[in-house]
């Protein structure tokens, strides 16, 4: 008997459904920094719980219960990760409720309340007197357990990727993508925001997702940026501050002639041309500090004095006719200048406070006395005295004049 084509075609359908329900093939790549951060409160959290359940014991320490530990922790932070979900649905009131973005920090959580459970009678009831201590044997312990590579990182990071995938329901840090086949899931690696990737600067090492790339690098310490100050350098990240205080031509200094005065402050490749241009002013200070008591008009006549023979001496070693300038500008030449000229030439190029001093007071010193101008008030009163003195009439030389008079 032939069986019913009922059942052929019902028996199709199931063998299209087996079909369609064969396992998909899943991606299963994180975001690698969370993953690291994650793996790296691991450890710390065991050494505690280690400690904290053999304060006081006179038979066991941290290290011989530390493999039993771990066992029990990686069993409860698995547990909990997994019932994370449920919880959050529960307690905040629908799966569209605002929860921790941090996924590191919900893990933190899950290993304080393990450490809670773990830690003994002893150290719960005098955990207050042994606070300081407990700081450094977890410390002491955490070092031992890596120098013998008790919990390599890279196991911690399985874990990791375990609790990440367990709490991460909004598959905001891990791709969830599904694939029938593995050569699309093969295609899929080379394209996923979430792959490794290496960093592309010159001694950097890093690997990170590829979704932080450009996070990275705005923070890569290998990366070459131009110069902050604006010089024309480009160097490495982890090289910018040293650059920029010690060796960078667009370091900000104080005026050579700061003590003096001059409270500008410029960037160090321009010292040449600001003392150029202000020589004026820096000559100016330096005879305020020769001349304490002579007024400023007569120090600014100085000062203009000192700069024009400075010109003419600069005139003269170009080669052009020394007598014109002696016709051109007869009322600062005398003698002692021409005598001296192969001297006074040190003005323009004094760069510090030292040799524009010696060359002001070398100057200062041929020049001769500064000479004061007398106001127009005082002249007026002079003349007026002079004038009444023209017009007085003459005193008699003797009495004998008088009485011939």
């Amino acid at each position: 008997m032939d069986p019913p084509m009922v059942d052929i075609e019902l028996n199709h359908e199931k063998i299209e459904e087996a079909k369609e329900e064969e396992p998909l093939l899943c991606c299963h790549l994180f975001d690698l920094e969370v993953v690291h951060e994650i793996a790296q409160v691991l450890l710390p959290g065991l050494a505690s719980a280690c400690v904290d359940n053999t304060t006081g014991g006179l038979f066991t320490s941290p290290a011989l219960v530390a493999v039993d530990v771990r066992n029990e922790m990686i069993d409860y932070l698995t547990s909990r990760s997994e019932t994370y979900v449920a919880e959050s649905v529960v307690e905040e009131g629908g799966p569209d409720a605002e929860t921790c973005n941090n996924p590191t920090e919900i893990i933190e959580d899950f290993i304080d309340d393990f450490v809670s459970w773990k830690r003994n009678m002893f150290s719960r009831v005098s955990s207050w007197l042994l606070s300081d201590r407990r700081e450094d044997r977890i410390d002491d312990l955490v070092q031992e357990m890596e120098a013998s590579g008790f919990w390599l990182l890279d196991r911690r990071q399985i874990v990791a990727n375990i609790l990440l995938k367990n709490i991460d329901f909004k598959n905001n840090f891990h791709c969830d993508m599904k694939f029938h086949k593995a050569e699309e899931l093969t295609d899929h690696f080379s394209q996923c925001s979430y792959r490794s990737v290496n960093c592309m600067n010159e001694g950097c090492s890093a690997s990170f997702s590829a979704l932080q790339r450009e996070k990275h690098d705005a923070v890569c310490l290998f990366k070459v940026l131009p110069c902050e100050q604006n010089c024309p350098g480009n160097l490495m990240r982890h090289e910018m501050d040293r650059h920029c205080i010690t060796v960078c031509p667009m370091k900000l200094v104080n005026c050579p002639f700061y003590t003096v005065g001059c409270k500008s402050t410029i960037p160090k490749c321009t010292i040449e041309q600001h003392c150029t241009d202000l020589l004026h002013s820096h000559v100016m200070y330096i005879l305020q500090g020769i001349h304490k008591e002579a007024a400023k008009d007569d120090l600014k006549h100085r000062s203009e004095q000192l700069q024009k023979v400075e010109s003419l001496k600069t005139s003269f070693s170009a080669s052009i006719d020394f007598h014109r300038f002696f016709w051109v500008m007869p009322s600062i030449i005398t003698s002692a200048m021409i005598l001296q000229l192969s001297s006074m030439s040190n003005l323009s190029n004094a760069r510090d406070l030292r040799s524009l001093t010696l060359a002001v007071k070398k100057l200062d010193a041929e020049l001769g006395p500064i000479e004061k101008k007398v106001s127009t008030t005082a002249c007026a009163d002079d003349k007026e005295k002079t004038d009444l003195s023209t017009h007085a009439p003459e005193e008699p030389e003797n009495l004998s004049d008088i009485s011939k008079t």
